[in-house]
């Protein structure tokens, strides 16, 4: 009987949790000309992550990951204390698209003392997300820049659903010369249209159904755009989530797709945004779609 030689490949994710082993690794992948592909997430991973790893792994030899749930970030600190922790199965996500590297640092790696800096970003911070958390993308971009210069990727990737947070980054990476390519992908839904995040994990089950109507509802502003004004718009939008009790708008805007700031009217905007803020049985939820002509 003929013997059958089987072989095959057993992958390794290899995890860091010291910046300084994570920077001496990758200098020596650095030094192999490759490129580094990094997606950097708050964990309590989803398959809208997956899709940001499977598209750093397409476009680049290396695909870095980190898992940090980021204080400055947070303005309350229930929130914080209630955001979804799931290391041991967000290890098991990351190794099953093939991520070849994570950063998991604790608050005192990432932050030994109290940061006494602070960044600003301009009009870009004062609208939607900037207006209701004040403080929050001073936040996310010190832990972002840090984050860039541990790994100093040649790409990073971030989701369309936290679009403020993705050009707020853009302009950082601009002002700051950081040598890299941002790539923002597709918002990932679920059936219903809900925006995959985190988050959702947190809805209690028989209020789930209801969280499907802040997309609903964005549709009937695309749609409601083609004919009637921007006020208009906004009204109906406020009217259609009055309808639902357990819905609270924090905010409906209507903006320049790249600065963020209101639009009065859509002629000769080639790039419009429509964002919207909810809270649904204490849990906060952002969305968005992109109309671009």
């Amino acid at each position: 009987m003929p013997i059958i030689l089987v072989s095959f490949v057993v992958f390794f994710m290899k995890i860091f949790h010291k910046a300084a082993e994570l920077k001496n690794y990758l200098k020596d992948v650095r030094n192999s000309s490759v490129s580094i592909g990094f997606v950097p997430t708050m964990g309590a991973l989803h398959q809208g992550h997956v899709s940001l790893f499977e598209a750093a792994k397409r476009e680049n030899e290396v695909t870095v990951g980190s898992i940090f749930v980021n204080p400055l970030q947070f303005n309350n600190a229930t929130d914080l204390e209630k955001y979804p922790r799931k290391i041991n199965d967000d290890i098991r996500v990351l190794e099953s698209t093939g991520c070849d590297v994570v950063f998991i640092p604790e608050n005192e790696e990432m932050y030994p003392a109290a940061p006494v800096t602070t960044m600003s970003f301009g009009a870009l911070e004062t609208v939607m997300e900037g207006k209701f958390r004040p403080g929050h993308f001073s936040g996310v971009g010190i832990v972002v820049s840090k984050l860039f210069n541990i790994v100093q990727p040649h790409k990073a990737y971030f989701g369309q659903k936290d679009l403020q947070q993705f050009l707020i980054i853009k302009q950082m990476v601009r002002d700051l010369s950081f040598p890299l390519q941002l790539v923002c992908c597709p918002t990932l839904r679920e059936e219903d249209g809900l925006a995959m995040s985190s988050r959702n994990l947190r809805i209690p089950p028989e209020k789930r159904p209801i969280a499907s109507e802040i997309y609903k509802s964005l549709l009937i502003a695309r749609d409601a755009l083609k004919s009637e004004s921007v006020e208009n718009v906004k009204t109906r939008v406020k009217n259609y989530m009055a309808g639902f009790p357990d819905l609270e708008l924090e905010y409906f805007e209507i903006a320049d797709g790249e600065t963020l700031l209101p639009i009065e009217n859509i002629s000769n905007q080639k790039n419009i945004a429509l964002c919207i803020a909810a809270y649904l049985s204490g849990i906060r939820l952002i969305d968005n779609i992109l109309l671009i002509s």
